[in-house]
């Protein structure tokens, strides 16, 4: 497979570009040579490598989740700059 100077034409159109000639021809030249760098990959022996989604394995940095007693409400709204029937009260937002 390989990239022509209208495929990178219809991505710079889908992309909203202007691209000159030369940027046209260079880009056209820059995916054909990723493009066949890639095609390397098809030549290794992968049959019996398993899938991976990284290269190392990878754990959980996170505490597991632990239900915890709440704290009472009567010490959560000492903190508050207002209340009304146990809730932060605020200023109204919209009219």
């Amino acid at each position: 497979m390989s990239i022509t100077p209208k495929d990178v034409e219809h991505v710079a159109r889908l992309a909203r570009l202007e691209l000159s000639d030369s940027e046209k021809d260079q880009f056209t030249e820059q995916l054909n040579a990723i493009l066949k760098y890639a095609e390397k990959l098809n030549g290794l022996d992968t049959e019996n490598v398993e899938p991976t989604s990284h290269v190392l394995p990878i754990t959980n940095v996170m505490r597991a989740d632990e239900n915890r007693p709440s704290l009472p409400i009567e010490k959560v709204l000492l903190n508050a700059p207002d209340e009304e029937d146990g809730q932060f009260k605020v200023p109204a937002v919209l009219e």
